[in-house]
């Protein structure tokens, strides 16, 4: 069932953790959305490099075996959107991904898997902590971000292999 935005609007969301048999529905996702997302910020041949490099299956399963935490959300039953959190020190988290699928944008969705995100955090770790994100430079994610409260720490070029940079800002967030 493919719900419109205004079906969807008036509908509950849904989150569940992720699991190996999942990896199927995580690159389904992730083909659609990450596609849609960087298409007028990355040339084609990095975006097909960093579709394999961040989606393959094989690093999708690992991840999921070494503890990062990937969850799904839907609405109305349908998957809408994915995230992924890893800690990263004892007193450090990263939010690798979230990401809501274009007809979804705009609605809410995002804001629900950033939310869950910190309340994901928290219940590992209820003392003081930081969660940081890195977003591309000229995303226009980055006014969602900071929306949310993150705040940009620091920016960086990090070579991702095959002669490909991700241009981002590193933003945090501190979780009391």
């Amino acid at each position: 069932m493919r719900l419109s935005r205004e079906e969807w609007s008036r509908s509950d969301l849904s989150l569940r953790r992720a699991r190996e048999e999942d990896i199927p529905l995580l690159r389904t996702l992730a083909a659609e959305v990450f596609p849609a997302t960087y298409r007028s910020l990355l040339a084609p041949g990095q975006l097909d490099y960093m579709m394999a490099w961040m989606y393959g299956p094989e690093v999708l399963r690992r991840e999921l075996e070494q503890g990062v935490a990937w969850f799904v959300a839907s609405a109305g039953g349908e998957p809408c959107g994915y995230m992924s959190v890893e800690r990263q020190g004892d007193d450090l988290f990263h939010l690798h991904k979230i990401y809501v699928l274009p007809r979804f944008q705009g609605s809410g969705a995002g804001a629900f898997l950033f939310r869950h995100a910190v309340c994901h955090i928290r219940q590992l770790h209820p003392a003081p902590c930081r969660m940081e994100l890195n977003v591309n430079r000229r995303n226009p994610a980055l006014r969602f971000y900071e929306k949310m409260g993150m705040r940009k720490l620091r920016e960086g070029d990090f070579p991702i292999g095959e002669g490909f940079y991700m241009n981002d800002y590193i933003l945090g967030l501190e979780i009391g």
